[in-house]
């Protein structure tokens, strides 16, 4: 591996010693550059007349323990603009006009796979439930905390052409024939769904949106990083398993690389991330900058042991090299220069843990999530 960018250092040498430098100059500099190479360019933030419908409230859902809303988030005031369906669970309980804290992700194939739940609406053939097992959507809710989800497809579909729909469609008028150099694709625009899976909460009266947690599994770990990384107001940042253009660092060499995410997943990132396939050493950025930029906010990057081809090495190592932007603020992060034993957690700021078993999202990695959190945002 060659060395890395300095995160502290800005585009004409000038290092930065101090908070207010990091946010002034530095922090924007960072943002074009991974904006530009990278992700692509997100135009937009909240649109002009998005709006929001409230439509089905259970207060008595999961046998009493939950509340359960669905929310049609349309994102321009046209009736053909985008909808985005956002599942939430808040629990029950607590003081008379208590706003929890809430966990936000996205999911791979519709709202109806993270809980068996009758009642949520089907979007998409995968079965009910069927991926319960990464969301403990009931855990998550007997630790004091709500979870909202929504649909990938319905932000931006997960294919070569998809980019000609959902939002990117909706707001560039086009997909990926002639798209700019630096245009955003699937990633950008997950990530530009969170924002607004956020900007609801942010009205939802029993949330706390000041305490919002944004996660993501995989290539929704990439997501939610690039998502965490734009929008500081996300609390804590957690990346499972990301890999790849997520939390593992370009220049690492093991596991999947720039040409061949590239060649796999074409609709992902900007164009101009094709010039550095098999020249991860012309990048002007790499993944421990994108995980500085959620510096200060609490941080949590785990890996699991099976999963050569996410790099856990090269995510433990990315997370390790965020750390001097964590110390401007005089915060420790990861606090090793050794990769931990599996499933030992480690770091304070940064956490960072490997555990036993392959790609996934675990009961484990929930727990230690579930931990962190109650560390920065309970209370």
């Amino acid at each position: 591996m060659g060395p890395l960018p300095d995160p502290l250092v800005c585009a004409d040498g000038v290092l930065v010693r101090e908070p207010s430098l990091w946010q002034a100059r530095r922090r924007p500099e960072l943002l074009a550059a991974f904006s530009s190479e990278m992700y692509g360019r997100t135009a937009l933030g909240r649109p002009d007349g998005m709006r929001f419908e409230i439509l089905s409230t259970d207060p008595f859902a999961l046998g009493g323990r939950a509340t359960r809303r669905e929310v049609s988030i349309r994102v321009g005031p046209e009736p053909d603009a985008p909808r985005i369906l956002l599942l939430l669970y808040v629990p029950k309980g607590g003081a008379p006009g208590r706003r929890w804290p809430a966990f936000v992700g996205i999911n791979f194939f519709g709202n109806q796979t993270v809980h068996p739940d009758p009642r949520i609406t089907a979007q998409g053939a995968a079965e009910r439930g069927s991926k319960a097992s990464k969301w403990q959507v009931e855990t998550v809710l007997s630790r004091g905390y709500a979870t909202a989800t929504l649909y990938c497809d319905e932000v931006c579909p997960d294919v070569p052409d998809g980019l000609a729909e959902g939002v990117v469609g909706w707001f560039e008028r086009k997909g990926s024939a002639g798209r700019a150099p630096d245009a955003w694709g699937a990633l950008g625009a997950w990530a530009w769904g969170l924002s607004r899976a956020l900007d609801y909460l942010d009205t939802d009266p029993d949330i706390d949106a000041s305490r919002v947690a944004v996660h993501g599994h995989s290539r929704m770990g990439k997501a939610a990083l690039w998502a965490g990384a734009q929008d500081e107001r996300f609390a804590l940042v957690i990346s499972n398993d990301s890999g790849c253009g997520g939390a593992s660092l370009s220049r690492h060499g093991p596991g999947e690389t720039v040409a061949q995410i590239n060649h796999g997943f074409p609709h992902w990132y900007c164009l101009n991330f094709r010039k550095y396939g098999g020249n991860e050493a012309a990048l002007p950025v790499d993944q421990h900058e994108l995980l500085a930029l959620i510096a200060p906010r609490p941080l949590y990057v785990a890996s699991a042991e099976d999963d050569a081809w996410a790099d856990p090495r090269g995510e433990f190592l990315a997370a390790l090299a965020a750390d001097p932007a964590y110390g401007l603020f005089g915060l420790k992060g990861v606090g090793v220069r050794e990769m931990p034993p599996v499933n030992h957690p480690v770091g304070e700021r940064i956490r960072y843990h490997i555990r036993t078993g392959p790609h996934d999202m675990t009961a484990y990695d929930w727990s230690c999530y579930l931990d962190f959190a109650d560390k920065h945002l309970a209370g």
